[in-house]
């Protein structure tokens, strides 16, 4: 019993290992060197009908990728508009 229990954890560490050198592999050159890893190419998340404007699946005949919102920083989520300050007072 205590040997399978011993040999049974001894597969799971080799087998994460594995998984771990696997993921490394794309970001060495043919020399064996790290390098820069390249950068996937960003899909489009949603695509819609040209026509009816309804969301369809992309790929799909006349459809086009749906515009993303640009992403707010987080000094412009903390600012507010000048006209809905209160005036300052003296």
């Amino acid at each position: 019993m205590r040997r399978s229990l011993t040999l049974a954890a001894t597969i799971a560490f080799a087998a994460s290992l594995a998984a771990g050198m696997a993921d490394a592999a794309p970001c060495k050159d043919a020399k064996g060197k790290f390098m820069k890893c390249p950068t996937p190419a960003a899909s489009p998340g949603r695509c819609r009908d040209k026509t009816s404007k309804a969301f369809a699946k992309c790929g799909a005949p006349n459809t086009e990728p749906v515009p993303m919102a640009a992403k707010a920083t987080p000094m412009a989520a903390k600012a507010t508009p000048m006209a809905t300050k209160a005036p300052m007072k003296k």
